[in-house]
């Protein structure tokens, strides 16, 4: 079994881990009935819209 030489640093570990924990923001997309913002091919949170027809109903 293969042991390493030498002890890796502190900054090679971290600059080897940094890229592993970096979160990528969702995608955002103004609904064209309220221009809210939405997540793009969902059912828009605040008044209910889809693909222009109304799928679940505000009142």
């Amino acid at each position: 079994m293969a042991v390493p030489a030498r002890r890796t640093s502190k900054a090679k570990k971290n600059k080897r881990r940094s890229s592993v924990w970096k979160l990528n923001a969702p995608t955002l997309v103004k609904c064209p009935n309220c221009s809210e913002y939405t997540v793009p091919h969902r059912v828009c949170s605040n008044c209910g819209y889809y693909n222009g027809k109304e799928v679940i109903s505000k009142d």
